[in-house]
C-alpha cells in the first residue's frame, strides 16, 4: 500500500534518490519522453521547505517512490525562472481573480516512480498537498516545460490544472497553469 504525507527530515535522502532518477540532465532523450524534474534542490534547500511544510511525499515499503514541492514565492526567489513568472502576474488572471504573491503560491516539481505512473498516486499526493496548502492559499501556480508533454497531460487531464500563461526563459517554452485550491481531485 502507498502512504502519502507531509515530509521530514528523515525523507531527505530518499527524496534526493527519486530527484537524480529524474532529473532532465540525468536523462536520455529517450527517458525524458517519460518526464522529468528541471530544478534540483540541494539538502540545505530541502531542509529549509521541510521547516515551511511543503514537500509531501508518497512511500512504499520504506521507500520513497514521490514527492511534491509547495512553497511561498519567497521560498522559490533563488531560481530566476519563479522571479519571471511573478513578473508576468500583473497581466494573468485566473477564474476572474487576479494572481498575486499573496493569493497564491508555487506547486511542483512533483516527481513519481515511472512503476507508480497511472496508478492513482499522482492524484492522492496533490490532494494530500491541497487540503494542507488550501488554509493558506485560494490559488495554486505552476510551470511546466512545453517538451514534457506527459506533465502537462497529467495536470490538465487528470488534476484539471488550467493553462494560464505561456514564456519563454533560457532558450525554453513553458507554460504556466492555476488551479482553484478548494477543488478536490479524487
Amino acid at each position: 500500500m502507498v502512504n502519502t504525507r507531509m515530509g521530514n527530515r528523515g525523507d531527505i535522502d530518499g527524496i534526493l534518490a527519486l530527484q537524480s532518477k529524474y532529473l532532465y540532465s540525468n536523462l536520455s532523450e529517450e527517458e525524458r519522453k517519460q518526464g522529468f524534474v528541471t530544478t534540483p534542490f540541494t539538502k540545505e534547500q530541502l531542509e529549509e521547505i521541510i521547516k515551511q511544510d511543503g514537500i509531501f511525499i508518497g512511500e512504499k515499503d520504506d521507500n520513497i517512490i514521490a514527492y511534491v514541492f509547495a512553497g511561498s514565492w519567497r521560498y522559490f526567489e533563488p531560481w530566476e525562472i519563479f522571479n519571471y513568472m511573478v513578473s508576468r502576474f500583473p497581466n494573468l488572471s485566473f477564474e476572474g481573480r487576479a494572481i498575486t504573491t499573496i493569493n497564491s503560491f508555487q506547486y511542483g516539481p512533483v516527481c513519481i516512480e515511472e512503476s507508480f505512473r497511472g496508478k492513482g498516486l499522482f492524484n492522492q499526493i496533490f490532494e494530500e498537498m491541497r487540503l494542507e496548502f488550501r488554509k493558506k492559499y485560494p490559488i495554486s501556480v505552476t510551470f511546466i516545460n512545453k517538451i514534457n508533454v506527459i506533465s502537462e497531460k497529467a495536470h490538465t487531464k487528470k488534476l484539471g490544472w488550467k493553462i494560464i500563461d505561456e514564456f519563454q526563459f533560457n532558450n525554453n517554452t513553458y507554460i504556466a497553469l492555476a488551479f482553484d485550491m478548494e477543488q478536490s481531485v479524487l
